[in-house]
């Protein structure tokens, strides 16, 4: 591990790392960080829930667009200049081999000495931040979380920094995408759980869970938020088997009256094509079919800057196992 790696990994700073479902989260203290040689924080973005069921079991969604992911870094305001003072004589306090004052006189070089700034930009202490890297805790592996390699720059109040991969409304929105608690994929069936070959099976979707979703990230103090919604177009059905016929024949169960498929009603006949469903041609003998039910979730975004968009749909889905007997018939 890098000398300035090892340093600042151990470092406390006073960023606030935040998340929650319904309301923010406690403030929590948040520990400096590092990736490579660069100081980075822990996020201070926060998210609030709104639509999804408090009972329902949830998931996060798979992009459509398996060539797109929400960032894996990004920079943040995170540093006042006192606080960039603080981290930098925590580190010197470090004797350990003299590791301290060697990555201490480093970080002094960036901010203390005029390389580029000077005195920590004290001076300025109240007219703005140092805005550092931040990694996405669920992609720090992927290897875009390594782009973020500068250390802390310094941006006034009121500016929009220059650097690409700078926080915006757009970036909190697709922060967002990653944190939408959208429903498992729990469909309902008649004949639940065993059927007969040749015979309609109906599926649906509880109408009650399958609403909008979203989510809105914010940064504490910034001005920027942004928020994400998820709403529910279709679902998918993958029988599990090439014997099989799906109801309508794309397999794409749309949604229609704010609900995916009807239940059967009692009295219908059995051989009654359903609106969305599933007709199995064989029987699985002494095992189960295992059918998959995909849900696609349109997504947009708004900000309180005005800005908005779309960004790539989503899909989460879940299995279910299906016997599928043969009908049997009375020889007289």
């Amino acid at each position: 591990m890098p000398l300035l790696a090892l340093i600042v990994a151990v470092v406390p700073t006073s960023a606030h790392a935040g998340g929650g479902n319904e309301a923010e989260a406690p403030v929590a203290q948040a520990q400096g960080g590092r990736q490579n040689q660069n100081l980075t924080v822990e996020t201070r973005i926060r998210t609030t829930v709104n639509g999804a069921p408090e009972t329902a079991k949830t998931g996060t969604l798979t992009p459509v667009n398996t060539n797109w992911n929400p960032p894996a870094c990004w920079y943040e305001p995170a540093y006042s200049p006192k606080e960039i003072q603080a981290t930098v004589k925590a580190i010197r306090q470090m004797k350990v081999f003299g590791i301290g004052d060697f990555v201490g006189g480093i970080l002094d070089s960036h901010f203390k000495e005029g390389h580029p700034y000077k005195n920590y930009n004290l001076d300025k202490q109240g007219e703005g931040q140092f805005w550092a890297a931040s990694i996405n805790e669920k992609r720090k592996d992927d290897p875009e979380a390594n782009s973020c390699k500068k250390l802390p720059f310094w941006v006034a109040d009121g500016e929009t920094p220059k650097e690409p991969l700078a926080v915006t409304p757009k970036v909190l929105a697709e922060y967002a995408y990653d944190e939408l608690p959208v429903p498992s994929t729990e469909i309902s069936m008649a004949p639940q759980g065993t059927t007969k070959v040749n015979l309609p099976t109906w599926v649906w979707l509880d109408k009650a869970k399958f609403k909008k979703v979203s989510v809105t990230a914010s940064i504490p103090g910034s001005g920027l938020s942004a928020t994400t919604t998820a709403e529910p177009v279709s679902l998918s059905i993958a029988p599990g088997t090439e014997d099989a016929e799906t109801y309508p024949a794309s397999g794409e169960c749309p949604i229609e009256d704010h609900r995916i498929g009807v239940p059967r009603a009692k009295g219908t006949p059995a051989d009654t094509v359903p609106p969305c469903g599933v007709k199995y041609l064989r029987s699985s003998g002494d095992g189960s079919y295992d059918l998959q039910a995909t849900v696609t979730w349109k997504i947009s975004w708004t900000s309180t800057t005005g800005e908005d968009g779309y960004l790539p749909e989503g899909r989460f889905g879940a299995d279910q196992q299906v016997e599928v007997e043969e009908i049997q018939s009375i020889n007289r």
